[in-house]
């Protein structure tokens, strides 16, 4: 039996293992098994590698980041943004991936405009690397929102109906809506969105958070994360039966 599973904390929110264990019955996949493995703290990750059968692994919140010092290769992405989401097992190694940003990358770009051209990025972890590194290929400057204001970055409170007016894309990466506190939504003035604005939110359950239905309100063209996952999904399915799967740059 070949096991893949997904590694995080919580995992009430988590569509892979449902997606893939209908993937392996509708491509008539046998041999595979697709479990969750909810971790209270990533020191207990080598318990989960024990399973001689394991052969991958997905990363979600909050342990993109906190799982990079268990592998022992990493491929360039990785090692630059610093975040994880994807681990092919072989031979008791553990290769690092990251197939957040394949899949924001297919999936932004499709109702992307030219006047996108600044974006803010809400959040500062994992995800949000891997959105920073996209935005840095496809020539979008952007700014991180948080909590706090630093290191160039801004606060909720910095974001006004003036800067809203440079800033077309916006692009959620923090868990704010995700079910089931969908009554949540990033603090902004979205009374200052329009027709130009593009909000991206990589929550998909529920479908249409909070931060999604105020830009429709006002106009604003939007996306959810359900795309983003499905590609996602199929990129790690191929990094793990790609035959030679190799990586750029080890990471110890």
């Amino acid at each position: 039996m070949r096991k893949f599973g997904l590694i995080g904390y919580p995992l009430t929110h988590s569509f892979s293992q449902k997606y893939f264990t209908e993937k392996f019955l509708r491509e008539g996949i046998s041999g595979a098994v697709y479990e969750n493995f909810p971790l209270p703290a990533i020191a207990a990750l080598p318990d989960v590698l024990r399973d001689a059968e394991l052969c991958g692994l997905n990363v979600t919140i909050p342990y993109k980041q906190e799982v990079m010092p268990f592998l022992h290769v990493a491929d360039a992405v990785v090692t630059e943004i610093g975040a994880c989401n994807c681990i092919r097992i072989r031979d008791g190694r553990l290769y690092g991936y990251n197939t957040d940003v394949v899949g924001f990358e297919r999936s932004v770009i499709r109702k992307l405009r030219p006047w996108h051209d600044q974006a803010l990025i809400l959040g500062t972890g994992g995800a949000a690397k891997a959105v920073e590194y996209v935005m840095k290929k496809l020539g979008i400057r952007y700014r991180h929102v948080s909590r706090r204001a630093g290191a160039g970055g801004l606060s909720y409170e910095q974001v006004d109906a003036a800067l809203l007016s440079h800033y077309t894309l916006i692009i959620n990466t923090t868990p704010l809506g995700m079910s089931p506190k969908v009554d949540a939504c990033p603090q902004l003035p979205y009374g200052a969105l329009t027709s130009r604005h593009y909000l991206y939110d990589l929550i998909y359950n529920p479908t249409r958070t909070l931060f999604l239905q105020k830009g429709e309100e006002s106009g604003a063209t939007v996306e959810n994360g359900q795309e983003m996952l499905i590609i996602q999904a199929e990129e790690s399915w191929r990094i793990w039966n790609a035959e030679g799967q190799g990586v750029a740059q080890a990471s110890r």
